[in-house]
């Protein structure tokens, strides 16, 4: 830039550390710890959980299971037991499955728009960089035009 600039750009801190560094969208692994050892076996473990029970598969699974004990709560002829065996062994089994194949599909689906809205943002950077160098050449060369003209 030639001394007769008429805009000094100072970039934003996070422009300045975005351009610095390469960064990445924050994913769930970012977020497991990286610490101990049991710590990070615990994780892992929850996670293997999770993904296993967090399936279709396990829900209809889940419900066979439940079914097995319906016939006894149909003979005990008592309210009381058939409500007790729809709260507490069919939703419960099923739809604990079926909840976290509902978590699975919405985090998917909001991972999928968080990392569009991130690139988005890293697109509009680089152009918002790039109108500053494009501004900056512009002053170079008003500088000069003016320097001409004053010259004369």
């Amino acid at each position: 830039m030639s001394s007769t600039t008429i805009y000094h750009y100072h970039p934003h801190h996070r422009t300045q550390q975005k351009l610095e560094h390469e960064t990445h969208p924050i994913k769930v692994s970012d977020q497991l710890p990286h610490g101990g050892g049991l710590s990070r076996f615990n994780s892992w473990f929850a996670v293997k959980v999770t993904n296993g029970v967090g399936t279709m598969w396990c829900a209809y699974a889940f419900a066979i299971l439940a079914f097995v004990s319906l016939p006894s709560a149909i003979k005990s002829h008592s309210p009381v037991v058939l409500v007790s065996w729809i709260s507490q062994t069919f939703l419960q089994l099923v739809l604990l499955s079926v909840i976290i194949v509902g978590q699975n599909v919405l985090a998917a689906a909001s991972d999928k728009r968080s990392e569009a809205t991130y690139n988005d943002a890293d697109a509009v950077l680089h152009e918002a960089v790039k109108i500053q160098e494009h501004l900056a050449a512009q002053d170079e060369v008003l500088g000069r035009l003016i320097a001409d003209a004053a010259g004369r």
